[in-house]
């Protein structure tokens, strides 16, 4: 009766450390491409940029990237890191997709905003107060001289 006990106790012991029977939250934080916000699926391996969870597209082997429990009320059922608020509350979008260049939120403060904290214009990037509202405080140096005006001064046009 001790030794059955005992085999009792060292098995369950041994399912606790393996994890069997208390299932921890999985930290599901990881850096994909370009060292963007992402989302590490169940194999440990797999980083999916952020935006390409809840997109309806299996990106994780086992789909663990559209489960219900994580895409079923967006963007609340959603893991922090995943998420990026717009200085608007009524607006969010993939934590990936702040500092992209881009104006995700349509107000910019995906880009500009104080919350956002985004390193200035990388090297591919021209700085200046654009025209277009795609774009917040840069506009990619491809369209450097392209006889269309993308800033404000000019400058895409003559300094870039």
């Amino acid at each position: 009766s001790a030794m059955a006990l005992l085999v009792l106790l060292a098995t369950a012991g041994l399912a606790v450390a393996l994890g069997l029977l208390s299932r921890q939250p999985v930290n599901r934080f990881c850096a994909a491409s370009n060292n963007r916000t992402g989302f590490l699926c169940d194999d440990r391996v797999t980083c999916i940029p952020a935006s390409q969870v809840c997109d309806r597209v299996r990106n994780c082997r086992q789909g663990e990237d559209e489960q219900e429990e994580l895409c079923g009320d967006l963007p609340h059922s959603l893991q922090g890191h995943l998420v990026f608020r717009c200085s608007n509350p009524a607006y969010w979008v993939y934590a990936d997709q702040r500092c992209n260049g881009m104006n995700d939120c349509g107000d910019c403060s995906d880009e500009t905003g104080s919350l956002a904290a985004c390193p200035p214009c990388g090297s591919e990037w021209w700085s200046c107060s654009p025209v277009l509202y795609e774009y917040c405080s840069c506009v990619p140096r491809r369209l450097c001289r392209d006889g269309v005006q993308h800033c404000h001064s000019w400058s895409d046009e003559y300094i870039c």
